[in-house]
């Protein structure tokens, strides 16, 4: 992978993680004034908010792997 790919891909997962974020901002708030339904999305949107983490996470992970080992050769 090149680095500019890197850079765009993680780039790409972190905006896609804070648009996530926004998304269920209003979900949350509601919940917290008592819309039961609003709590049903928030926390679906939680849990898909804690799978892309997990995929940014591995991809970082994986770059910076993958950097070592260059520096090694």
């Amino acid at each position: 992978m090149s680095d500019n790919n890197n850079v765009d891909e993680t780039w790409a997962k972190w905006v896609e993680l804070k648009t996530l974020v926004e998304m269920t901002d209003l979900d949350v708030l509601k919940n917290a004034r008592g819309v039961v339904a609003a709590g049903v999305r928030a926390r679906k949107g939680l849990r898909l908010l804690k799978t892309k983490a997990t995929e940014l996470v591995k991809l970082t992970v994986e770059i910076d792997k993958a950097k070592k080992n260059r520096v090694k050769t």
